[in-house]
């Protein structure tokens, strides 16, 4: 996460975002986040995949640019923000808690292996049991390089608990699995609402990172999902300084 305010990172090319996020000759991170200044919003945020590449919306990312922007003294605790599909609104609650307003969701689409949505990023969630056990890295990257899906997909492995869904993540451009997806999680908490019938539209959703929170209104009839927030904790690992 990057404060570019005063052009921190003028080279945003591939070779050196891919060298940042690197665990072994790098930083070490799923992505890089940069924070621009906006002249309709409070801030624009630009995300980069680990593989060096512009991604789609990351919408833990959206979350912890909010904190960083608190914490840089840019906001007070409500902001509005640029991303690559859209604007945002986002807040930083009293318990320390952030949370998200994703775009509404439309067009979900029901395929054989599960349903394919949306949410800023393109997402395949499918429900499979003991999803703790599972491969997700090789069986995500099956269906990450799918024909069907034209520029490639994210893939979530979903399974019912006793309080919600857990969710498993394999992310395009981190080509692996990643500890929590938000778009993702939101994704999967749409596709339990409508495959099971058992969710109210408030869903707790557990993944390998932490637990977060997604509400939506559904829109029963023109098929669309409203008022879509997620919402969970952000915690700083460190600060340092790199030489680019």
């Amino acid at each position: 996460m990057v404060d570019s305010r005063k052009n921190v990172i003028p080279d945003q090319s591939p070779r050196l975002i891919s060298r940042l996020c690197d665990r072994h000759f790098g930083i070490g991170a799923d992505g890089l986040i940069i924070l621009e200044s906006s002249k309709t919003h409070d801030f624009r945020m630009k995300y980069f995949n680990a593989d060096g590449y512009p991604g789609t919306m990351c919408g833990n990312g959206g979350r912890c640019i909010t904190a960083f922007a608190r914490k840089s003294g840019w906001i007070i605790s409500n902001c509005t923000f640029e991303a690559a599909d859209g604007t945002h609104r986002a807040a930083v609650l009293s318990d320390g808690r952030v949370r998200l307003e994703l775009r509404d969701v439309k067009g979900v689409r029901k395929i054989e292996e599960g349903y394919m949505i949306d949410t800023g990023s393109p997402h395949l969630v499918m429900f499979r049991d003991a999803v703790e056990q599972l491969d997700v890295a090789g069986l995500g990257r099956k269906y990450r390089y799918d024909p069907r899906f034209e520029h490639g997909t994210n893939v979530n492995f979903v399974e019912r608990t006793g309080r919600g869904i857990m969710v498993r993540t394999f992310e395009r451009g981190v080509e692996d699995e990643t500890l929590s997806c938000g778009t993702g999680v939101t994704a999967s908490a749409i596709a339990a609402f409508l495959e099971t019938g058992a969710f109210g539209n408030s869903i707790e959703v557990t993944t390998m990172g932490g637990i977060l929170k997604v509400d939506f209104k559904p829109d029963h009839e023109k098929k669309v999902f409203r008022e879509i927030y997620l919402t969970g904790p952000v915690t700083e690992v460190f600060t340092g300084e790199v030489d680019v």
